[in-house]
């Protein structure tokens, strides 16, 4: 598959792939694996040859809460005034009058509509899902990995900073 250019032109993409090279360490956070590329970064290391892996992805749901009527009408005229408000803006934006009836007015109804959509789809949903969450795709580990021919450099980077607290392979 192929997507146009810049200039119109049609060029492949390449397609993802899993990082070749040795795993200088592994750690149990993302931030860990950052703030080591971050020590070879400033020791001058040639980052564009590092990679962090995340190994064992899981998909992750934390429950925020229940959902009631009132917090889906909330949440729904809210979504609707955004709406409303973007309306208001492009309103007044070409409009030559100097009243903002027009644009209150596209407010409240996108308030009233959000509310209205947010509690039909609420209704037709409720037995099914009655709370509120939030998902995230984690890993249990965090490889760095590096190309072969600079592995041990970037290991003696990473041990004389003192960043060996890692599973280091």
């Amino acid at each position: 598959m192929t997507n146009a250019g810049p200039v119109g032109g049609r060029r492949g993409l390449p397609l993802p792939s899993i990082p070749k090279g040795d795993v200088i360490a592994s750690y149990e956070t993302y931030a860990e694996a950052q703030q080591s590329v971050d020590v070879l970064a400033r020791a001058d290391f040639p980052v564009n040859l590092v990679s962090i892996v995340g190994n064992d992805l899981k998909s992750v749901e934390h429950i925020t809460g229940r959902l009631s009527w009132g917090r889906v009408a909330l949440a729904g005229a809210a979504s609707g005034a955004w709406f409303g408000i973007f309306l208001a803006i492009v309103l007044l934006i070409f409009s030559q009058r100097n009243d903002l009836s027009f644009e209150i007015a596209a407010v409240l109804l996108g308030a009233g509509f959000g509310m209205l959509f947010s509690l039909v789809s609420y209704a037709l949903t409720r037995s099914r899902r009655d709370f509120t969450s939030q998902s995230a795709v984690l890993a249990s580990s965090y490889a760095v990995v590096v190309d072969p021919e600079q592995a041990n450099r970037a290991r003696n980077v990473l041990a004389n900073a003192g960043r060996g607290t890692g599973t280091v392979l």
